[in-house]
């Protein structure tokens, strides 16, 4: 079903006419009023004092490094945990640490977060203090245990807290109560680097750096990782973590990166030198989550951490294969999932309950991507569940604009208590378990409580367009002037064109991909390719003209750049 194209319409008066007209109203049409909100410089970053329970987390920390305590990072399963994990051990071993290590619980004998078994693991292995990242604020019990055992716990995370906080010796979290930084969208990786910069400040002012004879480490060459992060965890990019992310990609473009990341690039056959936020987001982000989700995401957190060229290639190259074998598992889950969704008579989806699938077989380290592409399809709250033992599923839910999936899951925990084990997440995407035999009560509850939801939000029957390109901006210079007016991603989004093309050439690449070429009014042809379209509609040799919705991209053959249109939409014109 091809969407209607609405064009935004901006009130906004232009910003600058040092700005490309274009650039200017994508800028307006994302509700941009002054070009002081496209400040991109480190300068432009929100202070760290301004996060709660700084100054108690800097505290524990400081008196790991007067003390050489032995302290334990323990980290999370997916892209953001494991950059998380390597901004902190980088930061702290550069600013004279020396007793650190990393635990990250695998998915498949530990489950999400800290746990008391991974508690009782970093005990035997010395553990006086435990930094959590990404991870932590639903985490009461292992807390408990933790200082059962005398073991300090400093909480870092951006998840949404409960109604009580655990009872850690300090919390960092932007969304916990009474916090006053502006930006609750921090990634957890964005929230470890805030940290770091703050304990690089207090070992500063306590002299710890002249003492000891070391020079402050510039945690600026971190941002490479902390970009990563933080559009791999799809957060919505506001104005603090578009500098971030800015920052991040500066330094990658330019090579002046991590090794790991030059190396996941690499194998992804991708240019540093015209990266954009969303490659961040579809070529390193699932290499570094395969390990996570298949086999062990210290293999991820090691890529980022190696310093040589050799073993960044190696790390990578063996996590590409994990990526490929993700990809195989995803797709046979998928067309499972698909069926259990043709099998509801699911006829116009938008209109349609939340969804809920399930299969025995499902693998859960992907039950989360699984849940984003049917998710994807048919524009509804999907949670997809599979076997986390013998009487318990997992799930892994994801949402749409304007429906917080993780409320959803705490208003159904206090109507129903009994239903869900625990649960954890935000806005977009969130993370449950229940015991088996309550998976039909389940889906009945969230179906419920979801529907007022669904009905008050606007039917996902459009795509909003920046409107149309003239012929003379199909040309490399101007594609190269929007990807450096990003970064764009989630909240931010990437500029859309719409416009109707004369179509001169098509074909099938890769099984299900529309390879094509469209002539403009000039006369000038433009490649372009469309993933993941409908072949049995297309290639179409009667269709002559078409409506495109795309994307301007820059396509890179064998050191050549030409333009490229990303297709979202191909509609035959009358």
């Amino acid at each position: 079903m091809s969407l209607s194209v609405v064009r935004r319409q901006s009130d906004i008066e232009p910003l600058s006419p040092s700005l490309h007209p274009v650039i200017d109203r994508v800028y307006r049409n994302r509700n941009i009023a002054s070009t002081d909100e496209l400040e991109v410089g480190l300068k432009a970053l929100a202070h760290f004092d301004l996060l709660k329970g700084i100054d108690d987390a800097t505290a524990v920390l400081t008196e790991a490094f007067t003390g050489q305590k032995q302290l334990t990072v323990v980290g999370d399963f997916d892209a953001d945990g494991a950059t998380s994990t390597a901004v902190c051990m980088l930061a702290l071993r550069a600013m004279g640490l020396k007793n650190i290590n990393y635990l990250v619980p695998n998915r498949f004998d530990f489950g999400y977060g800290l746990s008391e078994p991974l508690v009782e693991l970093a005990a035997q292995q010395g553990a006086q203090v435990i930094l959590t990242v990404d991870s932590g604020i639903a985490c009461h019990a292992g807390v408990k245990k933790a200082n059962q055992l005398d073991i300090k716990v400093v909480i870092t995370d951006h998840h949404l807290p409960g109604a009580t906080l655990p009872a850690a010796s300090a919390i960092v979290n932007p969304n916990q109560p009474d916090c006053t930084f502006p930006s609750k969208s921090l990634a957890g990786v964005g929230v470890a680097f805030y940290l770091m910069l703050a304990q690089r400040a207090r070992l500063t002012q306590e002299g710890w750096f002249t003492d000891n004879g070391i020079t402050p480490p510039n945690l600026a060459e971190l941002l490479d990782i902390v970009a990563v992060g933080t559009v791999a965890d799809v957060v919505t990019l506001d104005a603090n973590n578009r500098v971030l992310v800015h920052q991040g990609l500066q330094r990658i473009r330019s090579g002046r990166c991590r090794a790991g990341i030059k190396a996941l690039v690499e194998v992804a056959n991708r240019q540093l030198r015209i990266l954009s936020a969303s490659d961040l987001g579809f070529v390193v982000a699932p290499r570094l989550n395969a390990a996570g989700r298949l086999d062990d995401m210290a293999l991820g957190i090691e890529c980022l951490l190696c310093d040589d060229v050799l073993s960044a290639r190696t790390a990578a190259a063996r996590l590409d294969e994990l990526n490929q074998e993700r990809k195989e598992i995803e797709q046979s889950m998928r067309l499972d999932a698909e069926k259990i969704v043709a099998s509801l008579n699911v006829d116009k989806p938008v209109n349609h309950d939340a969804l809920v699938i399930y299969q025995s077989d499902f693998h859960q380290g992907v039950i989360g991507i699984v849940a984003g592409r049917i998710k994807e399809q048919f524009g509804v709250p999907t949670i997809a569940f599979a076997m986390q033992d013998d009487i318990t599923l997992k799930g892994s839910a994801r949402s749409v604009t304007g429906f917080h999936i993780r409320d959803v899951l705490e208003e159904i925990s206090s109507r129903y208590p009994d239903l869900i084990t625990k649960f954890g997440g935000h806005a977009m995407a969130a993370g449950l378990s229940l015991p088996l035999q309550n998976l039909s009560a389940f889906t009945d509850a969230f179906k419920t409580i979801s529907r007022p939801y669904l009905d008050a939000l606007p039917r996902q029957d459009s795509i909003l367009s920046d409107g149309e390109l003239s012929d003379s901006e199909f040309d490399l210079f101007f594609a190269h002037e929007l990807n450096k007016a990003g970064p764009f991603g989630q909240g931010f989004e990437a500029p859309r064109f719409d416009g109707v093309f004369t179509l001169v050439a098509q074909r099938i690449v890769g099984q299900k991909h529309l390879k094509f070429t469209v002539r403009l009014q000039s006369g000038k042809e433009v490649d372009g390719i469309a993933f993941n379209i409908d072949p049995q509609l297309w290639p179409d040799p009667d269709v002559k003209q078409v409506e495109l919705v795309y994307q301007l991209d820059i396509n890179v053959f064998r050191n050549q750049e030409t333009v490229q249109l990303l297709a979202e939409q191909v509609t035959p014109y009358a």
